[in-house]
């Protein structure tokens, strides 16, 4: 399940960020990957990636307070920390979505 929920990670984050993610990467490789990329946003097109963070549906509320409790930290890791946590959330919940109720006839569901 972990090496699905990966690879369903890495089609979300080369869709949403044009990223080019090896196929055998590990979680902590994909962490990387995204803080550097999320960094270089920060400096070189802010814009771009506040609307992709407003894309993705990362909460506001909950990146402010991050940053603010660990000012120290990298910023882009932060950041990524969020995206991924966000993107595992909709792989989820789109798995849960997809397995629907088997009792509705095909008639029914439409």
């Amino acid at each position: 399940m972990e090496e699905m929920g990966n690879a369903l990670l890495i089609e979300e984050l080369q869709k949403e960020f044009s990223l080019t993610v090896p196929e055998k990467i590990s979680m902590t490789g994909i962490k990387e990957m995204l803080s550097a990329h999320v960094n270089y946003l920060i400096t070189n097109n802010f814009n771009l990636l506040v609307s992709l963070l407003y894309r993705i549906d990362v909460n506001e509320a909950k990146l402010k307070s991050f940053l603010k409790d660990n000012p120290g930290e990298d910023a882009g890791r932060i950041i990524s920390e969020l995206i991924i946590e966000r993107q595992l959330q909709k792989i989820k919940a789109r798995q849960q979505f997809n397995k629907g109720d088997s009792t509705i006839s095909e008639e029914e569901a439409w």
